[in-house]
């Protein structure tokens, strides 16, 4: 089987996991998403979307820093064609394909063969693999050429050349298994002694079999808490009936769909928070008549401004985070993506303005 008819049978299983602190891929076994620890991040909640999944609030369900892997709760409708894992280990020169996300690159599929079939690493054996793998592509399945699941793309060496490893499908058999055992939600593995805990059953981040302080629970326990102007733009989203945590794209970057507009929301390390929406393009005729439209609502607007950029139109809102407070704040934003899906209607419509296309949503 080619690379794309794997990636046309299989990919309703290929998921994307988003985070406040960045962006993965999963993929779902046994009605579990499977991931990687590391990109769940410690929280006990993450967003989830797929080709047939908006983006949705799913549990945590497992957390394992030990083997690197996460299971996240899935209860929409199984893939018509599901993944499965393989029974074989691979071996040197074999074909492989890894589907992921790097980059934010939806669905990307890489061709590559098994470098080492067995890499040890620590104590636990990895396949590396020269199939191109990127940030966001963590957590995503590594397929052999009939389709099967034969580990979990987990890691590069920086600054190397196609230096990819993924953990082994039988690691992941064995976590699923122990797993399902337990017949609980919450679990989290010991990395020192192995045990799998009751999140319930933790004091103080402490394994209670072996003692050791669990990283993974303290995380869990703290969540995430944005702070500063993050925090203030966060409730100022949450006040307009905004879910944040599905807003929310990184630490400081924001997004909301209103009609034909997609308006985004960045706050820049230089202090600067830009609110803007890409409306509309620029039409091949009756440009002077958007100029002056625009430019006579620019005269009426407050808060908000039209600009161009290349062929592009947006309306944005502009304001360092020192001058950001609560009631401005919020009537900018109310304003910008109340007239986003406005304005795009209009000079769509009115003034024969092109719309826009949009890649597929994160």
């Amino acid at each position: 089987m080619n690379t794309q008819l794997i990636l046309e049978r299989y990919i309703e299983n290929i998921m994307q996991i988003m985070t406040p602190y960045g962006t993965g891929t999963g993929f779902i076994i046994d009605n579990l998403i499977i991931t990687n620890s590391h990109v769940v991040g410690g929280l006990k909640e993450v967003v989830v979307s797929s080709k047939t999944l908006k983006r949705t609030i799913s549990k945590v369900l497992y957390d394992d820093p030990y083997f690197d892997l996460a299971f996240i709760h899935y209860e929409a409708q199984r893939p018509q064609t599901p993944l499965i894992l393989a029974t074989q280990n691979v071996e040197d020169g074999d074909s492989t394909i890894a589907i992921g996300h790097p980059y934010g690159l939806n669905y990307t599929a890489t061709e590559g063969i098994v470098s080492r079939a067995s890499r040890l690493q620590g104590d636990l054996e990895y396949i590396q693999i020269d199939a191109a793998i990127n940030p966001g592509n963590s957590g995503g399945p590594l397929l052999n050429a009939k389709g099967e699941v034969t580990g979990v793309n987990t890691f590069i060496i920086q600054n190397a050349n196609n230096l990819g490893f993924a953990l082994p499908y039988f690691y992941l058999q064995e976590a699923l298994t122990a797993f399902k055992a337990q017949k609980s939600e919450a679990i989290i593995k010991c990395p020192s002694c192995k045990n799998l805990i009751e999140e319930q059953t933790i004091s103080n981040d402490y394994c209670p079999e072996c003692g050791v302080k669990l990283e993974t629970a303290r995380l869990r326990r703290k969540g995430y808490n944005p702070t500063g102007p993050t925090k203030l733009m966060e409730e100022i989203l949450s006040d307009l009936d905004i879910n944040v945590t599905l807003a929310r794209r990184s630490q400081a970057s924001w997004r909301m769909d209103e009609g034909s507009a997609r308006i985004d929301i960045n706050y820049y390390d230089n202090g600067i928070i830009i609110g803007d929406t890409k409306l509309c393009a620029i039409p091949s005729k009756n440009i002077d008549k958007i100029y002056d439209y625009m430019l006579e609502e620019n005269d009426k607007l407050s808060y908000l401004q039209f600009s161009i950029s290349e062929n592009s139109i947006y309306l944005s809102y502009l304001i360092v985070d020192s001058s950001l407070t609560f009631n401005e704040g919020k009537t900018a934003i109310e304003r910008l993506i109340k007239y986003s899906n406005k304005y795009d209607d209009i000079l769509i419509n009115e003034y024969g303005a092109i719309e826009q296309k949009r890649d597929e949503e994160d």
